[in-house]
């Protein structure tokens, strides 16, 4: 889900990020309890409390969410230095209605009005120093004159925000994929690349637009993250890995002012997935085909995996299946296909091709090559593409016809596309291992498996 969740943990630098400093590891609530006895007094009207620590609460979902400190190579996700973060110190005595207060609102946080991230709830003391954001004694003085909570919070950061009520609370995940992408890569993370690359663009006009956002790792992706290397001095190999990645992140999150109270915002138009980020029982689409796709080859060598067909719907099969490979491969035996899953099916399903019998050398060719076929590709995986599809023109004059000269351009992303829209999958012009399997069964007269 592109929406936040509240970490069970979060992990606190004691010094500024760049001094030498004990980290700690607490409870979400434990933090905020801490924050809060720092920050504030427990004397103070309970509606100024409540909307300090809901301020408190958006700050440090932020630098969670937006991955603040960890994309900048930092082991931590916030510091207690009040230059940069708030104060938190893990022997601060709390106080029982402050405790109470966070007990109850510890899952709850501020938005901008249609973004999606964290606001990044700015406050100062208002005596000796001043910002944007809220002033906690000019919230004690509204408190005392009968404000609620919520018109204070509106009288520091507009009548625009929202409140989210009982976020979910679960794991921290890190957003890198934890493997690099590259030219043929595609599923959810190359589409939030693309999307990434082309709000930079504006701010960095050097960089070439990603014309199709479409979570292929394509022709046009690759150009895009070569020029941010370059721009941002990194190796300019094309490859995003976990440095690229988190560069990408972290200019992003700046050029968006997405840690800041005036945040351009961050709108779930652009946060969303194309497929979602766990695909479950009763999900459909292309993403549960692919898993299919993969077990189905998968349970010709593994005996203890079901053997499944292959279709677009997350069953009572298809889940059947997920469990038994989850169980093998020592992975969270829930069903369900998260990112762990995926990338271990992907892994799997590599190696196994490299390893193939010799048995199955004179087929080896035909079956689908582990990574999606896209323009700027070549070789004799091409090359077969090309002439399968060329087959298929044979019989389907709708189609064009191609040189098997095993470069994918232009004309063979074309023909591609032609071939998508005649079948009604998206046009992407890149072939995955659903595509491919139609394409070479079809284009030699089989029916597809």
């Amino acid at each position: 889900m592109p929406y936040p969740v509240i970490p069970e943990y979060i992990t606190v630098h004691l010094g500024a990020p760049d001094a030498p400093a004990e980290n700690v590891t607490v409870t979400f609530p434990r933090y905020i309890k801490g924050v809060a006895a720092s920050e504030i007094y427990p004397t103070w009207e309970e509606n100024a409390l409540r909307a300090n620590v809901l301020a408190q609460i958006s700050v440090a979902l932020n630098r969670v969410y937006t991955e603040y400190y960890r994309s900048r190579g930092y082991d931590f996700d916030i510091t207690n230095n009040t230059q940069f973060d708030q104060a938190f110190s893990p022997d601060q005595e709390t106080f029982d209605n402050i405790n109470a207060i966070v007990d109850d609102s510890f899952n709850n946080y501020i938005v901008r009005r249609g973004n999606i991230e964290p606001l990044y709830a700015q406050f100062c003391d208002g005596v000796r120093t001043r910002c944007r954001g809220l002033s906690q004694w000019g919230s004690q003085e509204l408190a005392a004159k009968g404000k609620t909570f919520w018109e204070i919070l509106q009288h520091y950061y507009g009548q625009d925000i929202e409140l989210v009520y009982n976020a979910p609370v679960g794991d921290s995940t890190p957003s890198y994929p934890g493997r690099p992408l590259t030219l043929g890569s595609a599923g959810e993370d190359v589409r939030t690349l693309q999307r990434e690359l082309n709000r930079i663009r504006k701010n960095y006009p050097a960089i070439p637009a990603v014309a199709h956002t479409d979570g292929v790792f394509g022709a046009d992706t690759a150009p895009a993250v070569k020029e941010f290397q370059r721009v941002f001095d990194l190796t300019q190999d094309g490859v995003v890995g976990k440095a690229t990645w988190y560069r990408i992140k972290s200019v992003y999150n700046g050029v968006k002012s997405l840690s800041e109270v005036t945040s351009e915002g961050l709108t779930i138009s652009e946060a969303q997935r194309e497929f979602p980020k766990v695909l479950r029982r009763g999900d459909v689409g292309i993403g549960v085909q692919t898993v299919r796709f993969y077990l189905a080859f998968l349970g010709f060598f593994l005996p203890e995996l079901p053997r499944i067909r292959i279709s677009d719907v997350f069953d009572d099969e298809l889940r059947d299946a997920v469990l038994t490979f989850q169980s093998l491969y020592g992975l969270t035996v829930d069903g369900t296909v998260g990112r762990g899953t995926w990338n271990t099916l992907q892994n799997v399903y590599e190696q196994t091709l490299q390893q193939l019998p010799a048995a199955y050398q004179s087929f080896a060719r035909e079956i689908y090559p582990g990574h999606f076929l896209v323009e700027g590709d070549t070789g004799e995986a091409v090359a077969l593409l090309q002439t399968r599809l060329n087959q298929l023109a044979a019989r389907d004059p709708s189609l064009p016809t191609l040189t098997a000269d095993g470069i994918f351009g232009a004309a063979t992303a074309a023909a591609v596309r032609a071939l998508q829209t005649r079948l009604g999958y998206s046009p992407t012009g890149a072939v995955g291992p659903v595509l491919w399997s139609y394409i070479i069964t079809q284009g030699q007269g089989y029916g597809v498996m």
